[in-house]
């Protein structure tokens, strides 16, 4: 399982303020090209794929993703906060493993 974090700019949002959501996660995002430095054997390929921002169960954007993207990788986009609820991530890596992260969204004002 990777760690993730998400944030969200500014911090403090009012309803109906459009916000940007930063998606890090610690990830080793493997080409399948590089090889182990000890053993001289071809790391197996593992990068994300797939990513998908939901907020309150509806999907936000979902990106595809391919694996020239750099280690630990920051996914960003915006979002107009409509009320309290939950904002959600879920990303697919090439080996099949899912995980998500999710945080709670309450409005100031």
């Amino acid at each position: 399982m990777s760690k993730s974090l998400i944030k969200i700019k500014p911090k403090k949002y009012k309803d109906g303020e459009v916000v940007k959501v930063n998606f890090m996660v610690m990830h080793p995002m493997d080409t399948g090209m590089g090889k182990d430095k000890k053993t001289k054997e071809i790391i197996p390929a593992k990068y994300i794929n797939s990513v998908k921002f939901e907020y309150n169960g509806k999907v936000i954007t979902t990106m595809n993703v391919w694996e020239s993207l750099s280690v630990n990788p920051v996914f960003t986009t915006s979002m107009k906060i409509n009320g309290a609820g939950k904002l959600s991530v879920t990303f697919t890596d090439s080996t099949g493993e899912v995980n998500e992260a999710s945080i709670k969204i309450k409005p100031k004002g």
